[in-house]
């Protein structure tokens, strides 16, 4: 893992406490990434009622999602069980990491406020996409990295990096469409695929260990997890991922448009990079681009979504 930088004042206390449930079933949010990098709040049954948050009415009706959620054959092949429990193992890692250089926001930071408030917004409208998102203990955490990153692991394990929320001073609909695209990435099983994938260039006894959880079951989640670390989404994954992280955003009541506001600020941060994120990712003019030709189809998503009732600002200075 990447080190830690040194430690915001913010961060230093309750850095090991859990965060507080919040839930499935009532309402309450990728980065662009260079690689997968692994970073909870427990999102449990019942949980976000305490929040005094409600369904939204998009979560109520057929959901708008379901047309955007076909599944890669390629994820038949490795068990989801096997890729969520080693995420899960990594995840606890990165936080544990965290912790132990006060680099883990607590759970009364504004900013863990916020990201959970949009996650419990977009949660009950997953399993209109993935039925497997309703057994997932979703987890929202904020990292103390200067990094623009964030990202959502198999089984709905979600951080993001301060850096993405300072630096780009995102409002809340430009969070939501990251936290949308990410999300998606987990509800399309994405690291399920590309893992399968991986394994299956190395032989089928290998294949045929991960599809049946053969051999050490230690090890081989160790070595799973692992490699979850590096794994690449492809451009296919990419565009796949923005096409349904903008109707999970809209369907929760964020703008839409927030996505090419968004991909404006990661041009501008990244200016003398290489034009295609990895050669994989669709360049960021591009990537607008295909974001505004779909606006017209989520304007009536987002007309008939319930609007959050709260609103949250970018970090301070």
């Amino acid at each position: 893992m990447t080190p830690m930088h040194a430690p915001d004042p913010d961060f230093a206390t309750d850095a090991q406490v859990p965060l507080p449930p919040l839930a499935h079933g009532r309402s309450c949010g990728c980065a662009l990434h260079a690689r997968r990098r692994l970073g909870g709040a427990l999102i449990g049954s019942g949980a976000l009622a305490a929040l005094g948050l409600s369904t939204p009415a998009a979560a109520q009706a057929t959901s708008p999602l379901a047309g955007q959620c076909r599944l890669s054959g390629f994820t038949k092949f490795v068990s989801a069980d096997q890729i969520e429990q080693a995420a899960g193992q990594q995840y606890q890692q990165m936080l544990q990491q965290a912790a132990a250089q006060r680099g883990l926001a607590p759970s009364n930071h504004p900013q863990v406020q916020r990201l959970r408030y949009i996650a419990g917004r977009m949660i009950p409208l997953t399993a209109g996409c993935n039925a497997r998102a309703q057994q997932w203990r979703w987890d929202v955490n904020l990292i103390g990295s200067p990094e623009l990153n964030a990202f959502c692991m198999p089984g709905g394990k979600i951080a993001f990096y301060l850096g993405i929320l300072a630096k780009l001073k995102l409002d809340d609909d430009e969070v939501a469409a990251i936290m949308g695209h990410e999300v998606a990435h987990a509800l399309l099983e994405h690291s399920r695929e590309n893992y399968a994938k991986t394994v299956a260039t190395r032989g089928a006894i290998e294949l045929g260990a991960a599809l049946f959880g053969l051999g050490g079951a230690g090890a081989t989640l160790a070595n799973m997890g692992g490699q979850l670390l590096t794994l690449k989404f492809s451009r296919g994954n990419e565009s796949e991922a923005d096409a349904l992280g903008l109707v999970l955003s809209a369907s929760a009541g964020y703008r839409p448009e927030a996505g090419v506001s968004l991909w404006q600020k990661m041009l501008a941060a990244s200016k003398g990079a290489p034009p295609q994120f990895l050669s994989t990712h669709p360049s960021g003019e591009s990537r607008i681009q295909d974001i505004q030709s779909r606006l017209p189809n989520l304007a009536p998503v987002y007309a008939g979504a319930a609007k959050p009732a709260r609103r949250f600002g970018p970090p301070a200075a």
